[in-house]
């Protein structure tokens, strides 16, 4: 079994097959026979789990299993109190409301790389970054969340999925887990 823990830029397309001359994961893995547990969008970046294993693809990407995923999220303001209670007590999308979740505060990250392309800035507008952790993955749904509690999402980043992280992974980097069936989604060992 095959498991990769790779650094998805923005810009780049969770699949192998080429789609309109956008980046995809060929682009950046050689490895063959490897499949995304789950997806980010174009516009997202960070930790994606690939393998080449059916089973532990299902379990990382189907939402029945429950298996928390960890964002960091730059949005547009400063949201309050009420607003982090709000994305944390799930939020009414229209289609879907979302489950509970964890949201809060966090300082900007340390030592994290620029953004290709770089985020809009409104000198009027101030932004600041919060921590999501779902335990599911509707489409888009991080951005949707944020922008129904009044703070459009700037740059999202996926940096924990499960034990799994992003620690030392800088954007189109991989890493293969030399023993995978020690370090799975709820185990130690990564």
């Amino acid at each position: 079994m095959k498991v990769i823990l790779f650094n998805k830029p923005c810009g780049v397309l969770c699949q192998f097959s080429p789609e309109g001359g956008k980046s995809t994961l060929k682009d950046f893995i050689p490895i063959p026979g490897v499949y995304a547990a789950g997806r980010l969008d174009a516009d997202s970046e960070g930790l994606l789990v690939l393998t080449d294993d059916g089973a532990l693809q299902h379990s990382v990407s189907h939402p029945q299993n429950k298996l928390p995923k960890t964002y960091w999220v730059q949005v547009e303001g400063e949201p309050d109190a009420a607003a982090l209670k709000r994305l944390a007590a799930g939020v009414a999308l229209g289609d879907i409301a979302t489950l509970p979740c964890r949201a809060r505060p966090l300082d900007p990250p340390a030592d994290l790389w620029p953004r290709d392309p770089p985020i809009r800035h409104r000198k009027a507008i101030p932004t600041s970054w919060i921590e999501i952790e779902l335990r599911e993955g509707k489409n888009r749904q991080v951005r949707r969340m944020t922008a129904a509690v009044g703070f459009p999402t700037l740059r999202l980043i996926r940096v924990r999925v499960g034990d799994w992280s992003l620690d030392g992974l800088k954007p189109g980097e991989y890493r293969v887990l030399a023993s995978p069936s020690c370090a799975g989604p709820g185990k130690a060992g990564l």
